[in-house]
């Protein structure tokens, strides 16, 4: 089992609101707050040790679109809260000013898949627990701009071979089939990955309920970031943070 596992609340944010996707697709949206910092206090306030801030608008247009929204979040919560930003980081630029804000990580992957040296001139920069690697996995193919039907991809396991070459330790990888369904996740891919041994996994996409968090654990993935099952109310984030926690039996 894998020693620690964090439990990632998503707040993803597009036209300065924070709502969520069903399967990565920006037609099908769902707005759940006018206020991001408050929804991040919340998480705070009720025991969050990560959040997982994902600028939707900065990942469409290639360059990041909340930078002022994820300074003043990140300016009130940390260190009490670690914060990793995603969404549009593109360039050693835009990675160095995401991570000057004070956030602990930064999570990239369109950049990456595209080119796995900007991962690798990164990790030289900053260390590989700052930097993170998205693969949004659809139709057994790791893609780019996973937003897009149609979107050009690699297998997961030569995408993370790649990576891992560059120093890239932890993947968060989403099965876009099952994003904002609340279906469970994908444990077979999930499993695939942990079970290659060239990096951490964490787990996104579908997870909607304790018993998903204690199957991940299971599988030796090292964390989950949970969005729509936090937001709509069938999962308690108390009982989500417990179970990432307690002792499995």
């Amino acid at each position: 089992m894998a020693s620690t596992f964090e439990l990632y609340p998503a707040i993803d944010l597009r036209g300065g609101r924070v709502v969520r996707l069903e399967q990565g697709d920006f037609d099908r949206e769902t707005a759940f707050s006018d206020d991001p910092s408050a929804v991040a206090a919340g998480f705070a306030d009720r025991g969050a040790r990560w959040l997982h801030v994902v600028d939707l608008d900065g990942a469409r247009q290639g360059a990041p679109a909340h930078g002022d929204v994820i300074r003043r979040m990140v300016a009130a919560l940390t260190p009490a809260v670690h914060i990793e930003i995603a969404g549009g980081l593109r360039s050693l630029a835009a990675i160095d000013e995401a991570l000057a804000t004070g956030a602990d990580r930064v999570v990239i992957g369109t950049a990456a898949l595209a080119d796995p040296s900007l991962a690798g001139a990164a990790i030289a920069i900053h260390g590989p627990e700052r930097l993170a690697v998205a693969l949004d996995v659809r139709d057994g193919l790791a893609v780019g701009e996973g937003w897009r039907q149609g979107a050009p991809g690699i297998r997961p396991d030569e995408a993370i071979r790649r990576l891992a070459d560059e120093g890239v330790t932890t993947f968060e990888v989403t099965a876009i089939d099952r994003d904002g369904l609340l279906g469970g996740p994908d444990l077979g891919l999930l499993g695939e990955l942990v079970d290659l041994g060239w990096g951490d996994i964490v787990a996104s996409g579908g997870v909607a309920s304790v018993d998903d968090i204690i199957a991940l654990r299971r599988l030796n993935c090292v964390g989950a970031i949970v969005g729509r099952a936090l937001y709509d109310g069938s999962l308690d984030l108390g009982a989500a943070l417990a179970a990432a926690t307690e002792p499995l039996t």
